[in-house]
């Protein structure tokens, strides 16, 4: 396979999977739907029973930030930036891929970045996420049938490698580096993202914040879990907007987890504790808030903002603004919609894969 042929299967894949996403639509002229299409739609409707927050719309959410990128035109200019790499005829390699499951598919960008860039690819699952992409592996393979020697799945101890690329919390960056070290790799730690306000946001780009903050249930790295505002910031606006996700109280899961933080601020008698009784609102200096519950912090100055960021840099997966003042932001609403080239942790998987020898 070359790479044009490779780019093409991931572009009718893409075409595929688009029917499934939050707004799709069936495409009756669709070849694949005869060999898959009622199998993925229960797969969708039912992967919940297995993990209890891969609720159906986010799973649609996450296939649609997937098939964003998956036309020709975003692949080829994306893999444009390695096609000298990509032009040198060498042996494939077996990248071993450590995968997190704290959101549905996510995954995949590993292994579209493996088998653009020609190696092999060897997932090792999360129990909470084993079903979603295999199955969008066996429709690639059904695409392109030279796939079935560059794709496999393990539950076992990972042998034979070339490369690592593992995404886990602190804890197991640390066993990672110590098993994996003396492969090439890529370790991920715990990311968590930001918004910075000013106060001049309107209602809708509160709404599209919103999303930012309860897609997935706050369960993925490019959630916005930590908010900075500026001194004497009121929140009524931001807690009107919000007001949007209401119905995210009803998921047990999620209610549980923010009655039992709920209790725990209330208890220890926190203080600036805000509540609209489907999210806490608590002023603290991390990141790495609870499910329920959304840091924030106030600011003085835009510019000592930035230093602080710019400081905390290897804690912060993304901020999201419409202030020009703030460096590398991302739109309200577009964070769990990321581009081919957002790489995890801002570490360019691409390069490193296409340089392994």
């Amino acid at each position: 396979m070359n790479i044009d042929s490779r780019i093409k299967s991931f572009v009718t894949l893409g075409n595929f999977l688009k029917q499934f996403s939050k707004d799709g639509v069936r495409q009756n002229d669709n070849e694949l739907n005869a060999l898959f299409y009622i199998d993925f739609e229960e797969l969708i409707k039912k992967v919940n029973i297995y993990n209890q927050w891969f609720v159906e719309d986010n799973v649609r959410i996450a296939i649609a930030a997937i098939t964003d990128s998956l036309n020709e035109e975003d692949l080829v200019e994306w893999i444009s930036k390695y096609i000298n790499q990509l032009s040198v005829n060498k042996e494939p390699k077996k990248v071993a891929v450590i995968m997190a499951g704290n959101i549905p598919i996510v995954g995949f960008h590993d292994m579209l970045c493996v088998l653009l860039s020609g190696n092999k690819f060897v997932g090792k699952l999360s129990s909470d996420d084993k079903y979603l992409l295999p199955f969008v592996a066996k429709v690639l393979i059904a695409i392109e049938p030279s796939f079935a020697d560059y794709i496999e799945f393990t539950e076992g101890q990972l042998k034979n490698m070339d490369a690592v690329i593992a995404t886990g919390s602190n804890n197991s960056a640390r066993y990672f580096d110590y098993y994996f070290g003396k492969y090439p790799h890529i370790i991920r730690k715990n990311r968590n993202s930001a918004a910075v306000l000013t106060g001049s946001e309107t209602a809708e780009e509160l709404k599209l914040l919103a999303k930012d903050i309860f897609y997935y249930f706050g369960l993925g790295c490019r959630n916005v879990s930590k908010l900075f505002v500026p001194k004497g910031y009121v929140f009524d606006t931001f807690y009107e907007s919000m007001f949007h996700y209401k119905e995210i109280a009803n998921n047990n899961k999620y209610a549980n987890n923010y009655e039992y933080n709920r209790t725990v601020y209330l208890m220890a008698d926190t203080p600036s504790l805000l509540d609209n009784n489907f999210l806490l609102l608590k002023d603290d200096a991390g990141y790495s808030s609870p499910i329920g519950v959304l840091f924030y912090e106030y600011y003085d100055d835009l510019e000592l903002l930035n230093k602080r960021l710019e400081t905390d840099k290897e804690q912060i997966q993304c901020i999201v603004s419409n202030s020009s003042a703030i460096k590398n932001t991302v739109a309200f609403g577009d964070a769990q919609f990321p581009g081919l080239s957002d790489y995890a942790d801002g570490v360019d998987t691409m390069k490193f894969l296409t340089e392994l020898i």
